[in-house]
């Protein structure tokens, strides 16, 4: 996101800025130094656009315009547009005049919106050291998400979970977890799930045998979860899923799932937009490339239609592990793991104000992990792809 700013109505040299005590908001003024009530020397900014929280349904630049008027000459205006979800600035740029500010002058900046809720900040401190903030939220492209169930697509979830063992120790959560992200597809995104629970490597092999050779629309789109354990072996340099038969001792790892197959089986499925999801040990090690990272997304388009037939023009194989070549948390017994939560966390904001879920909007939620999750792509992903989880 960049900020064009176009500052009119400035003259004069102003002094050094004072020490940021006192604060204006959109609805009381508070002087931390001396505890009073402070006077109308604070900053003042009317808005003029946008006057609301407004959806947008234009070009992505939009012009922001509001009056700032102080009866103490202004000095700097900070700009940020933040994230909807975690307030985290995308960008902020700060604006240092050399000049007064007349009283009542115009102050108006143009920014390029991404889809979705553009939250935008404005900073603005005078001589004495007193701000006035101001928000204001735009949507871009947020009222016509109900349009997307007009689209021919449908999309599927398959999701296997293993927490009993032949010949391994059992787990306590990956039922557990898997249960919890199948319900929030069904009911939040309307997936199509499928659970296979506690399954052999032929049970896994042959339900992927199901799904290469179902048909799929071009805007199809499917979600696949692992929960269990999973392995490394130093000598073949390989990882591996552990289905529930698996020798505890193997050195041949003829009863082990190889990521290696596994990568290869998935790309093969002809459903155009894949996304993989493993919350297994060693999970990092299914990654061909050893410094793998999500492709950048896109520019948003200016409506919900647009910008989904869009992302999903582009073949997809991503995914995503709940760490690199290490162990991870099962977690506490009925509590989720630390992935899993992280993952439902996600999910359960049901996209947000624009009601669309991105890959790029999930890895906030995960990367705030200890142990962190490793994201990449693989197989015949195309450059520019994503996979997107649209709420109902």
């Amino acid at each position: 996101m960049r900020i064009a700013a176009v500052i009119v109505c400035l003259l004069f040299c102003l002094p050094a800025i004072a020490q940021d005590v006192n604060t204006r908001s959109s609805s009381f003024d508070v002087n931390f130094a001396d505890g009073k009530m402070v006077n109308s020397d604070l900053p003042i900014i009317k808005w003029i656009s946008p006057t609301s929280e407004s959806i947008y349904q234009n070009e992505n630049t939009y012009n922001v315009k509001f009056d700032l008027s102080s009866e103490t000459p202004i000095i700097a205006i900070t700009i940020s547009l933040k994230d909807a979800i975690n307030s985290k600035a995308r960008t902020t740029q700060k604006i240092d005049l050399d000049s007064t500010l007349n009283p009542n002058s115009t102050v108006e900046f143009e920014v390029e919106l991404e889809f979705g809720a553009n939250v935008i900040e404005v900073v603005a401190e005078n001589t004495n050291g007193l701000r006035a903030i101001g928000y204001k939220t735009i949507h871009l492209g947020g009222g016509d998400v109900a349009d997307l169930k007009s689209l021919e697509r449908t999309d599927y979830a398959l999701v296997f979970a293993t927490d009993e063992y032949d010949n391994w120790p059992d787990l306590v959560n990956p039922v557990f977890d898997a249960k919890a992200i199948a319900d929030e597809l069904s009911k939040t995104y309307g997936y199509k799930v499928e659970m296979v629970v506690n399954s052999t490597q032929n049970d896994i092999l042959k339900k992927f045998r199901e799904y290469i050779t179902k048909k799929y629309n071009p805007l199809d789109q499917l979600f696949i979860f692992f929960a269990g354990h999973g392995n490394y072996d130093k000598t073949f340099s390989e990882g591996y899923l552990v289905p529930r038969e698996a020798l505890a001792n193997d050195d041949a790892k003829t009863s082990y799932l190889s990521y290696n197959r596994l990568r290869s089986v998935i790309n093969n499925i002809p459903c155009e937009h894949i996304f993989l999801v493993m919350d297994v040990c060693f999970g990092g090690t299914f990654d061909e490339e050893p410094e793998s990272s999500q492709t950048a997304e896109p520019t948003h388009s200016s409506s919900a239609t647009e910008f989904v037939t869009k992302k999903l023009t582009y073949k997809t194989r991503k995914f995503i592990t709940s760490g690199e070549k290490q162990y991870v948390s099962d977690g506490v017994p009925g509590k989720h793991s630390p992935f899993a939560r992280a993952l439902l966390e996600a999910l359960r904001s049901s996209g947000g104000d624009d009601g669309i879920l991105t890959l790029r909007e999930i890895t906030p939620y995960v990367s705030k992990l200890k142990i962190k999750p490793r994201a990449g792509e693989f197989g015949d992903n195309v450059p520019g792809s994503d996979f997107i989880f649209v709420s109902r």
